[in-house]
């Protein structure tokens, strides 16, 4: 039977990581843009639980896994509202078209 190690959470999570990079570098759309760090945060979830639990360091991955799901609800709740504020401004929320701000 194959086991899952440490391994293959670090291949899934680096995967993750250069997507979200990827998404975050190419991407001109805001919602995409914040889609990539999502996905970075998912990346640095899954190495924060994968040594927690291979590295014997007991539920404290765990607990800051569970602290940063926290930061990305509220990251995410926060960004969106800037979004869509920007969008009634602007009429679009690509992140290169939209170089200042008006009052």
């Amino acid at each position: 039977m194959f086991q899952v190690g440490l391994t293959q959470f670090l291949i899934v999570s680096t995967i993750l990581f250069s997507l979200g990079i990827y998404g975050i570098v190419t991407r001109k759309n805001a919602v995409m843009v914040l889609m990539g760090i999502e996905l970075i945060l998912n990346a640095a979830n899954i190495n924060f639980v994968a040594f927690s639990t291979f590295g014997n360091y007991g539920i404290s991955g765990q607990i800051i896994a569970l602290f940063v799901v926290i930061l990305a609800a509220a990251e995410a709740a926060i960004a969106l509202a800037i979004v869509l504020n920007i969008y009634k401004t602007f009429t679009n929320v690509n992140v290169d078209e939209i170089d200042s701000l008006k009052e």
